[in-house]
């Protein structure tokens, strides 16, 4: 396996543990070697001139991890069942699909069904090297199910019931059933400030800024590249 494909996959993986750091402030996914599959209708990526004026990775990593993204999916896209197989790798003890499709959502920008190069790239500007405000803009379209500008407890307790799928029966302490539900009352506690019943991106972004977990979380991947 070459240096350049070793390195995205340790990107990659870097990047699913950041997010659940992110969702949750404290459990750690086990590092797992994922195996690829491949996609099959070609797509060129923009210049990567103009993706690093758009995002904030330099020319050099920019082709580093192109070179990387290539070897794993020739085509140049990832459609969503792609993704989830992906996703898979890195909970083996767990059924990650239902978390991977929230994820791939918060990926396929455009939603055309394709996770291009273009959007793996701004995806991972913003979650390694954005500021705080952006990568928890990011977060909160991720719980943000309907794309409304509002997260209900609905949509929190889908997100933490595939979460809760995802890690499955390995974590330590072993957690109760209606860990999920407990963990959605503690959330909307913390965050929903005028009890109204559902989170606004300005009181997420406030909650997140005052709980230490998350910064931290926020900061560990900070120019990993």
């Amino acid at each position: 396996m070459s240096g350049c494909r070793k390195r995205c996959k340790r990107e990659l993986l870097k990047f699913a543990q950041y997010l659940f750091r992110l969702i949750t402030g404290s459990i750690h996914p086990d590092s797992v070697e994922d195996e690829i599959e491949m996609a099959t209708v070609r797509h060129r990526p923009e210049a990567l001139e103009l993706l690093e004026a758009q995002s904030k990775f330099t020319k050099k990593e920019l082709q580093i991890l192109y070179r990387g993204f290539k070897n794993e999916c020739p085509s140049g896209i990832v459609n969503e069942e792609t993704f989830k197989e992906i996703y898979s790798q890195f909970f083996p003890q767990g059924d990650s699909t239902t978390y991977a499709h929230f994820l791939f959502n918060a990926f396929d920008t455009d939603h055309n069904g394709c996770v291009s190069f273009e959007d793996f790239v701004m995806g991972l500007s913003i979650l390694l090297r954005g500021t705080v405000q952006e990568k928890l803009n990011w977060a909160f379209n991720l719980y943000d199910i309907n794309k409304d500008g509002y997260i209900t407890k609905e949509e929190m307790l889908d997100i933490m019931k595939a979460i809760y799928d995802m890690m499955g029966k390995c974590t330590y302490p072993v957690l109760k059933e209606d860990a999920p539900r407990q963990h959605v009352e503690t959330f909307f506690q913390k965050m929903d400030k005028n009890k109204d019943g559902v989170v606004t991106m300005e009181e997420f972004i406030e909650s997140c800024q005052k709980d230490e977990n998350i910064m931290r979380s926020m900061e560990l991947f900070e120019n990993v590249i």
